[in-house]
């Protein structure tokens, strides 16, 4: 098949993987050629470890006629600039979650995208994963029967232990819904479709957070986003589902997500990861049964079991969707939506009023296995 060239704009931590991924797992599909940052020295560096081209600023890259996708990989508030500066010169493009910083933004993005007829994908990809793609399956088989209710927890006391630079955690467009919450309602939206209402609550524990990680051990940190929000999303197919997202929870001992149907109960582990235990609990049992992971229908992703990351899978599955003309699976229609409902969540704490959601998406038909 013949390949897209693309290229990286950011050169950050995340970035790594999925070089790593686009140059050996998905190398039949895509062809990685050049990274660009906003700081040079950190594209050149990425660049020489990885054999790729360098490319001085973001716009010297967009200038390059054969880069046809566009690896938005910069922090929460550039996604939009830089995948508008994409779309206006011909790419399609690939946004790290969030789609964008703001609902008005990803709209714009969309509209954008739509009228210049070109393509926008977006993190996360962890759906397309074995954990769960298997909860789809066991869901749409009818092993749980009709899904009536769920539970959804990401709960810790935040990154700042760990991430060389956890400013923009704590700040507008971060916390933990913006940050985490694109992996849950993602797989959400995968599992059950399309969310029509939240009602959301938000508080903040403290006020400054220190942080203990090397890079900047000891700074400071004001916090100007909520980092312990719960809602109630109602989902169009009739499910009642409880969120919780946290940065200040020390220990819990809740599932990532439960669904509970009418025959069963299905847990389901981190979204965050591409393998993730899938446990059912049916009308009867005694225990929750481990249900073993379906396994790739192709040998390209023969290793797909027993790979955690597998980030750049949503990017090679955009790239071949535009060769086979259909629909590409982590879609700018799901970023869209997943976007809006994190948005109303804040507005209705706000607000104290249960919110609609206005744009809908599909459930992904053709999935990756």
């Amino acid at each position: 098949m013949k390949k897209l060239k693309a290229g990286i704009i950011g050169a950050g931590t995340i970035s790594g993987i999925y070089i790593k991924n686009l140059q050996d797992s998905f190398s039949g599909s895509v062809d990685l050629c050049a990274i660009a940052n906003a700081s040079p020295e950190k594209a050149r560096e990425a660049a020489l470890r990885h054999g790729l081209d360098f490319a001085e600023s973001p716009d010297a890259l967009l200038a390059r006629d054969d880069i046809a996708i566009v690896l938005n990989l910069t922090p929460p508030a550039a996604h939009y600039a830089v995948a508008k500066a994409a779309i206006e010169v011909g790419k399609h493009i690939y946004n790290e979650k969030p789609l964008c910083a703001n609902l008005v933004e990803g709209e714009a993005l969309l509209e954008l995208a739509q009228k210049n007829n070109l393509r926008i994908s977006c993190a996360p990809d962890t759906f397309l994963g074995a954990g769960i793609q298997t909860a789809r399956k066991l869901i749409d088989d009818g092993w749980i029967g009709r899904p009536v209710g769920g539970v959804a927890f990401l709960m810790n006391h935040g990154p700042e232990h760990w991430h060389p630079a956890p400013e923009f955690y704590y700040a507008p467009g971060g916390g933990p819904l913006f940050d985490m919450g694109p992996y849950y309602l993602t797989a959400l939206a995968v599992l059950l479709g399309p969310v029509a209402s939240v009602t959301g609550s938000t508080a903040t524990a403290f006020d400054t957070r220190d942080i203990t990680s090397k890079e900047k051990c000891c700074q400071k940190i004001t916090v100007t986003t909520p980092t312990h929000i719960s809602a109630l999303l109602d989902f169009s197919c009739g499910v009642a589902l409880t969120m919780t997202m946290s940065f200040d929870v020390w220990s819990h001992s809740l599932p990532h997500i439960e669904i509970y149907g009418s025959e069963g109960s299905l847990q389901i582990g981190d979204p965050n990861f591409f393998i993730s235990p899938v446990l059912m609990k049916r009308r009867g049992a005694t225990t929750w049964q481990e249900i073993p992971l379906i396994g790739p229908s192709s040998s390209r992703l023969a290793d797909l079991l027993d790979n955690e990351n597998w980030r750049g899978i949503g990017v090679a599955d955009m790239a071949e969707a535009i060769y086979a003309d259909r629909q590409h699976c982590a879609s700018g229609a799901l970023a869209l939506h997943v976007l809006e409902v994190m948005t109303r969540i804040s507005e209705s704490a706000k607000t104290g009023k249960r919110l609609a959601i206005s744009h809908s998406c599909e459930r992904p038909e053709k999935l990756i296995l």
